[in-house]
């Protein structure tokens, strides 16, 4: 299965599409009334919010001891989701990297044209995902980037306007790794793994990372489509700078749709497929989906924290005993993001199709 050079019709920008007034939205993008959003009540259910501020000491060693290190547990067991406040990325660069791609998304479509993607890496401007001629697709536009290995990271395809945005981001992606490394150290023991387990498994330093920043423009009919349909991650861990504004990403928990609430300047993170597998499924990726509203636009970055693309990934020999044996194979990761690259996201049909007969 190899990805092919081009899109198999021509791109449609949704931000064009909804630019233009149409009041009706075009049936390319009208899902299944299974897969139609769900307007929930005001219900106070929420992922859990962890402050994390105390998990490490000065010398940057974990504190076993700290709350924090048992609610990231409890959460990832539970929820597979959850906010962190406190975190070490800094407030305002958070809010400046926000506005400087909303900024980028509001420049004429010539200068966003220059740097429209293929889907053989999917790096650039693009409008969507998975290669299947005549697709439902979602409604929103993205930009996508490498952030490392520094071998794929090339700053020539990150857009030179506006100005800042490639210092921004440059800076907040370090930030980004950083804590990225903290919790891998988190995940790691409450496996009942050593503490640097899970980063080695992903490769050490060799680690990948690469952000997807998410346009999802007003929408005259957000009830019959998505901004993004429901998957799981493919990738190790995300961590997801929402829109503090306008609520829309919605996790899937008892068979119910969860709107998330995100709290100020928290980052959110979520369980890849990559974590599901090293764990055994002690840990699982969760489905998760993002609303419109015919109101407001949103924005947000997900950056994607990623495992080695050429070391098998398999679960981790210390999980696997005669009761709980291997669910799944060993695969690398470009093996498994190729599925998505070529299908789009489907759930969790991916990681589930992997699993050994039992």
């Amino acid at each position: 299965m190899n990805c092919p050079q081009d899109w198999p019709e021509p791109i449609i920008r949704v931000q064009s599409l909804s630019d233009s007034g149409v009041a009706v939205i075009p049936s390319r993008y009208i899902k299944p009334s299974t897969d139609r959003p769900e307007r929930c009540s005001s219900d106070d259910t929420n992922i859990p919010v962890i402050d994390v501020g105390d998990m490490f000491n000065g010398d940057h060693t974990l504190r076993r001891n700290c709350p924090a290190v048992e609610e990231i547990k409890e959460a990832c067991r539970e929820w597979g989701f959850f906010q962190v406040v406190n975190h070490g990325v800094m407030p305002e660069l958070m809010d400046e990297a926000r506005q400087l791609w909303r900024e980028f998304f509001h420049q004429p479509m010539e200068l966003k044209q220059l740097y429209a993607n293929s889907p053989k890496t999917y790096e650039g401007y693009g409008s969507r995902l998975g290669v299947e001629k005549g697709a439902i697709l979602d409604w929103s536009d993205y930009y996508f980037l490498h952030y490392r290995p520094s071998s794929l990271k090339d700053h020539n395809k990150w857009p030179s306007e506006p100005l800042l945005l490639r210092e921004v981001i440059e800076e907040y992606g370090k930030q980004v790794v950083e804590l990225a490394g903290k919790l891998m150290k988190v995940l790691s023991i409450n496996l009942g793994l050593e503490e640097e387990f899970l980063q080695n498994a992903f490769g050490g330093d060799q680690i990948g990372a690469c952000l997807r920043v998410n346009f999802y423009p007003k929408c005259p009919q957000p009830d019959l489509t998505l901004g993004l349909s429901s998957h799981s991650d493919p990738g190790g861990m995300t961590f997801l700078l929402p829109d503090h504004d306008v609520p829309g990403l919605q996790v899937r928990k008892d068979h119910k749709w969860i709107t998330v609430k995100p709290a100020r300047h928290a980052i959110i993170v979520n369980i890849g497929d990559q974590i599901q597998v090293i764990s055994n499924a002690i840990y699982k990726s969760v489905e998760h989906r993002v609303m419109v509203n015919s109101l407001q636009e949103r924005v947000s970055l997900a950056f994607f924290y990623n495992p080695k693309s050429d070391i098998p990934i398999q679960p981790a020999p210390e999980l696997v005993t005669p009761e709980t044996p291997a669910l799944y194979p060993g695969m690398t990761f470009d093996q498994y993001r190729l599925y998505i690259r070529m299908m789009g996201p489907r759930g969790k049909s991916q990681v589930e199709s992997l699993k050994s007969p039992r």
